[in-house]
């Protein structure tokens, strides 16, 4: 059972992702997370200190599961497997972190000013490893000799964009906010679309 610290904690970065995300960094006030979040203002400065660390704290919310997200690629010896649970965590990503992607989206946009070190040298670790696992994968003519870093910025931008531009997905599919059923068919296109396109066959 969360204690208290940890549940007001949750609602200050829940919060604080919706406003970072609507309003960006510089415009977002410290009160109004409070009030969303339904706390007194000074709980923030006590659980965070100031608004720059409660913005890492939103930062690493969504990091965390990013970074998880490539682990189906190390797991599975079944490429096939592999890229499908890479997708659908991917996917799961945007559902379930729309906001705090929105913040990571718009820090990468800007060229990463606020986005820690160790948190860029993570990121680039999990990328430099999954492209080198899908390198194997080419390298055991298990799929198509594709380019893996190309492959991974466009299963990025496929699955990402149901967090990102959700207004603009919202708009043209006539939808206030897409269902599980929506996601469900998104992530089968985009397995089918990955898989077919790159030829990535099960392995022996």
């Amino acid at each position: 059972m969360a204690t208290i610290r940890e549940r007001n904690k949750e609602l200050i970065i829940k919060a604080a992702s919706q406003l970072f995300a609507n309003r960006g960094f510089a415009a977002t006030k410290t009160i109004d997370i409070a009030q969303l979040a339904g706390v007194p203002k000074p709980n923030v400065y006590y659980y965070f200190k100031n608004k720059e660390n409660l913005y890492r704290s939103v930062l690493e919310s969504i990091v965390e599961p990013l970074l998880q997200s490539s682990e189906p690629l190390h797991e599975n010896s079944d490429p096939t497997v592999a890229m499908k649970d890479y997708i659908r965590a991917k996917i799961r990503i945007s559902k379930e972190h729309p906001y705090a992607s929105k913040v990571f989206a718009s820090e990468i946009m800007h060229g990463a000013p606020r986005l820690p070190e160790d948190i860029k040298a993570q990121l680039l670790e999990q990328a430099q490893r999954s492209t080198a696992q899908i390198q194997s994968w080419i390298d055991q003519e298990l799929m198509a000799p594709v380019d893996p870093h190309h492959l991974l910025f466009t299963i990025w931008a496929a699955t990402q964009t149901y967090a990102d531009f959700d207004w603009q997905i919202a708009t043209v599919t006539g939808k206030s906010k897409l269902n599980d059923a929506d996601y469900e068919i998104a992530a089968e296109l985009i397995e089918r679309l990955v898989i077919k396109g790159c030829e990535i066959k099960a392995s022996l």
